[in-house]
């Protein structure tokens, strides 16, 4: 799964609060929005699995999440390798733990330009988005999300909640393919461990990147 579609994933679950009192004449956007007020952490695991141009499954992986909006997450794959992506707030950590690589990237640079944007850090990334409707498919509500900026690398994304819950994920990429996201044992605005969010390069492990220290992001 691409790195634009994990943090699509994870910061759209991971933003700031709108206002409260925000509402819409559409149920699903309603939702999204209702989703955006509520969650400040999230924990669960997920399976998904990306779709070439035909439908046919090129790649199936598993794993756990943990989120702390608004910028931090890490997203473990379990299966069928073992690999961690950490967002600490200043930096995402990508390790390859059969390869023994880390690489790193500062977050604003990995998110910009993604999917990411959509109810991410910026208080102008819904403004990015175009909301495109929604629709009911038995018990799931997909809301469908449209990228306004015509580079942006996906055509689009849908977001599937059953009983107000998010618990589908479908990004839509530029080269037809289609990654799908289930999310099984959530739960919500629990305390997660803060040390999750930490990464040290192993050190074992090559370092591809330079990452930012606090004093760098500073004004």
């Amino acid at each position: 799964m691409k790195l634009a579609h994990i943090v699509c994933f994870l910061m759209a679950i991971g933003a700031p609060a709108v206002p409260a009192e925000t509402e819409t004449g559409d149920p699903g956007e309603q939702l999204v929005n209702d989703f955006v007020n509520d969650v400040i952490t999230l924990q669960g695991r997920f399976e998904q699995r990306m779709l070439d141009e035909n439908g046919a499954v090129v790649e199936a992986s598993s794993g756990t999440l943990e989120i702390e909006r608004p910028t931090r997450f890490r997203w473990t794959y379990n299966e069928p390798y073992e690999q961690w992506l950490v967002a600490d707030g200043l930096n995402i950590w990508s390790y390859d733990v059969d390869l023994a690589q880390v690489t790193v990237k500062p977050q604003a640079e990995a998110l910009s330009n993604t999917p990411a944007l959509l109810l991410g850090g910026a208080s102008d990334a819904l403004e990015q988005f175009e909301f495109a409707g929604s629709r009911v498919d038995r018990d799931t509500t997909w809301v469908r999300m449209l990228p306004i900026d015509d580079e942006a690398g996906f055509n689009r994304l849908e977001l599937g909640f059953v009983d107000g819950r998010l618990s589908r994920m479908s990004f839509f990429d530029n080269l037809e393919q289609t990654t799908l996201v289930a999310l099984y044992d959530v739960t919500i605005n629990e305390p997660v461990d803060e040390t999750l969010f930490d990464f040290v390069v192993p050190d074992d492990a090559d370092l591809v990147g330079i990452p930012l220290v606090a004093d760098d992001s500073s004004p």
